[in-house]
């Protein structure tokens, strides 16, 4: 049998450069299978010149104004001397910590590009009080902010600015100084920054999407005012993007793109693993690309970040497709490579900007092999209207069906008959899982915090305990990546919340309520959706630090005898 694959290598600025993917098993039947009709189709070339009609007459208008991201590693270049510039400023003033309050694509891109170069960031993504009054209580005299919300409305980035606006003037600081905004042209937040007096207003490319906009002013503003070379990201996916636009069966993206969205029957459980690629939790970023791309109309691929050695891919199902994040191989490995042909595998590995750059470019080929519009979210918006419902009526929660070792549980209609404890509410969930299901388990704590350690085997645990893939997501992070697919994919998921009273306190200027109130209205209106789709849902409140690491006990080992 033979392993389609594409390696791609150029010669780069200084060194040599190198994309490499490759596909074994039914992922290679399936590149096999569609890359022929995809080169005909001149997919790549129509791509890369922003052909809106690839996805068919119902994605048409949507794509028409979401495809700017194809040529970012050209028309964000105007970025770089004006950040250079600004970043040299804020250095002169002794100002060199760099806050970045957003979500999703505002978030996750930053977090990669400056992990991966080993430049300090501090991502405030969340809404958890915890975590908030972390970032404020760093140095504010040497601190600045960047604000990121490409609609300008974002409930948490909101949030957040208010609160550092506050924490500034609390200070003695000018706040508007420190104050720097990545928004779309005519926003509401551009709009408030030019009435403030804010340092610096980015203005971001509105034909591009949150979720691909990686190399636009969201991903490189943050991250070259951190100390990332963000001109020599640019140059990797410049690098690439000739071979992207080629319609040719050596193209990696239509390799990757055929092997994500083309099997038969679609492996759409697909679990990512970091296997020594060097690239800083890409996993995570591709985690929203893919899911919010994909999951919609009831079809849609589940992506599973999981940890070297995961559950899922120990004789993996039917339906998961393992891809493995690799570092760019210094010599043929060709035993290898036959080893692995009789199984179901992708393995991807390149430079960060070019990585990034394919990705992109594979998950809108699969769009197109899915049937769907990779550019909307149409079920995202349900999660952000329940909590603005829950904010305004401020009702509380409702009491819990009962209290077991420090958890409170609650739970969808009929999930709980005949429980009286934790263990038999969580086997009472387990059991919904079907043969083509999997496990999300969303747990709206501090993610920097304890709750990090605590539940670090959870995933784990319930994916050997379950056989079937589990995913792992902090809320409400993951309300702007996988939360999509949770509400618009394939409805085979059940769902496992987790919640907290929040130790920290921390007010929002403004606002008739709190981080607290915010993070809590959130859980519940996402629970709250999920539960009038159908969905199974358990809710666990844990009421101190103690019955947290119980629950993680539970949750993570056998299942009781």
């Amino acid at each position: 049998m033979t392993t389609p694959s594409a390696t791609i290598a150029w010669a780069g600025p200084e060194e040599g450069a190198v994309i490499e993917v490759s596909a074994t098993g039914d992922a290679a039947r399936a590149v096999g299978t569609h890359l022929p009709t995809l080169v005909s189709d001149k997919v790549a070339s129509r791509l890369s010149a922003q052909d809106a009609t690839l996805w068919g007459a119902d994605a048409q208008a949507e794509a028409e104004v979401r495809l700017g991201w194809t040529a970012l590693h050209e028309t964000s270049r105007s970025l770089l001397e004006p950040l250079a510039r600004l970043r040299a400023e804020l250095l002169a003033e002794g100002i060199d910590r760099v806050v970045l309050c957003g979500m999703g694509g505002s978030s996750l891109a930053p977090e990669v590009i400056t992990g991966t170069h080993g430049a300090q960031l501090v991502v405030l993504d969340g809404t958890d009080p915890g975590q908030v009054r972390r970032a404020l209580d760093g140095d504010l005299r040497s601190t600045v902010v960047v604000v990121s919300s490409k609609s300008g409305t974002t409930l948490e980035t909101d949030s957040q600015r208010r609160t550092f606006e506050a924490a500034f003037t609390a200070a003695g600081i000018d706040a508007a100084r420190r104050m720097v905004v990545v928004t779309d042209p005519g926003s509401p937040l551009q709009q408030q920054a030019a009435e403030a007096g804010y340092r610096a207003v980015f203005e971001a490319d509105p034909t591009v999407g949150g979720r691909f906009s990686a190399l636009s002013a969201f991903g490189l503003v943050p991250s070259a005012l951190a100390g990332v070379d963000v001109e020599e990201l640019l140059e990797e996916a410049a690098a690439v993007a000739p071979f992207f636009a080629e319609d040719s069966e050596a193209n990696p993206a239509l390799v990757l793109g055929a092997a994500l969205g083309g099997t038969e029957p679609l492996r759409d459980k697909v679990v990512i693993v970091d296997a020594g690629s060097g690239l800083f939790h890409l996993g995570d970023w591709a985690e929203q690309l893919v899911a919010e791309s994909t999951g919609k109309a009831g079809t849609g691929l589940l992506p599973v970040v999981a940890e070297t050695g995961a559950p899922e891919l120990d004789s993996p199902a039917p339906d998961v497709l393992p891809v493995l994040l690799t570092p760019l191989a210094d010599e043929d490995d060709s035993d290898a490579d036959e080893a692995a042909a009789a199984t179901t595998e992708v393995t991807v590995s390149g430079t960060l900007g070019g990585t990034l750059l394919l990705w992109e470019h594979a998950v809108a080929v699969a769009g197109r092999l899915l049937g769907i519009n990779p550019f909307d979210q149409p079920d995202v918006e349900a999660a952000k209207a329940a909590t603005r419902t829950l904010l305004d009526e401020t009702p509380g929660p409702p009491p819990p069906a009962f209290t077991d070792s420090g958890v409170e549980v609650r739970a969808s209609k009929g999930l709980l008959t005949g429980a009286s404890s934790v263990g038999e509410a969580v086997e009472r969930l387990l059991a919904e899982i079907g043969e083509d299901g999997y496990l999300a388990v969303m747990a709206y704590l501090d993610r920097e915090g304890r709750a990090a350690d605590v539940l670090d085997d959870t995933r784990a645990g319930l994916a050997a305990r379950t056989g079937r893939p589990v995913t792992f997501g902090w809320g409400p992070r993951f309300l702007h990546s996988t939360g999509q697919l949770h509400k618009g994919g394939p409805a085979v998921g059940v769902f496992l919340q987790i919640t907290a009273s929040p130790r920290a306190h921390v007010d929002i200027p403004g606002r008739d309520f709190d981080f607290t109130t915010l993070i809590s209205a959130q859980a519940a209106g996402d629970a709250r959706v999920l539960a009038e789709l159908g969905r199974p849902v358990l809710r666990l409140h844990v009421t101190s630090p103690d019955a947290l690491s119980w629950l993680a006990g539970l949750l993570g080992g056998p299942a009781p005898s």
